[in-house]
């Protein structure tokens, strides 16, 4: 018996052994060298695997910057210019030069200016709220409230306000990775340059209802009016789907728009108080 029990032991150690080198020839006939400046490029990366530079990882992101010769379309919006350029002249490339950018909730339809008119008792969740009964509001459009986007952003610069129950963006925080505009169900997330001290306009709507019924909706919505299209002297608004939309390219943050619009749908951020206008800078 004790001499089976012997002969089982060597048996199994010797068959681990001969598997072992096996394994290890395996291993080394197979083994891919990684160039070392993947690791180097990594540790400079955020290590947030958030997704905006439209890699699954910072991994992948970096292993795309060392292997591309050409790194003009490839951008991390969490670092910014300045590390690109750094990781690039590292790698003996060039990086793009882009503006900063800022996640921006179009919807001003705050819980006293866009009324409920049934109530929501299914899944927290935005996605589902819009498949089954588009919110609970008269407006299918806007901001629904259930905080898909505050659970996807991995920089905590989203919450919902208790007040207004409207996405409310940290623009201190915010990265610009866009995980919170590629979640909403309704597209009222939008990336926007953050532009000169940190200055934009935009039209805070995204109703394409007919002026009548979007207004019925909600009283700060888009009407497309075309009065702020028809002062603005640089072709920087646009009327389409019974919306307008500004275009941050062509806009000079003039502000002549602004008191033109009597829904007040366009807001004007981070603006020193305008002088003989009685507007809110938002």
């Amino acid at each position: 018996m004790n001499e089976v029990l012997l002969y089982t032991i060597l048996t199994l150690t010797l068959l681990g052994v001969l598997s072992a080198i096996v394994l290890y020839y395996v291993a080394e006939k197979f083994k891919v060298d990684e160039d070392p400046r993947i690791d180097a490029t990594e540790s400079m990366l955020p290590g947030a695997n958030c997704g905006g530079c439209g890699f699954p990882g910072c991994r992948g992101f970096a292993d795309a910057l060392v292997k591309n010769d050409d790194i003009s379309a490839l951008f991390c919006p969490v670092v910014g210019s300045a590390t690109m350029k750094a990781i690039a002249e590292n790698l003996g490339k060039v990086a793009p030069e882009k503006e900063p950018q800022v996640a921006v909730v179009r919807c001003g339809g705050s819980c006293a200016k866009r009324p409920s008119t049934n109530f929501y008792d299914g899944v927290a969740s935005c996605v589902v709220s819009a498949m089954l009964y588009g919110g609970d509001t008269g407006c299918t459009y806007g901001c629904l409230s259930m905080g898909d986007c505050v659970a996807v952003c991995c920089f905590n610069a989203i919450r919902i306000d208790p007040e207004t129950l409207l996405a409310e963006v940290d623009e201190e925080k915010c990265t610009a990775c866009g995980m919170c505009v590629g979640v909403c169900p309704t597209h009222v997330i939008e990336m926007r340059r953050k532009g000169p001290k940190n200055r934009r306009i935009y039209v805070n709507c995204v109703n394409q209802d007919k002026g009548g019924i979007s207004r019925r909706a909600c009283e700060v919505s888009c009407t497309a009016c075309k009065k702020c299209q028809k002062i603005c002297t640089f072709d920087a608004i646009t009327i389409e789907n019974s919306l307008a939309y500004i275009d941050a390219d062509r806009c000079r943050l003039c502000r002549k728009c602004v008191p033109e619009c009597s829904s007040k749908a366009i807001v004007e951020v981070n603006f020193p108080p305008p002088k003989n206008r009685n507007i809110t800078n938002q």
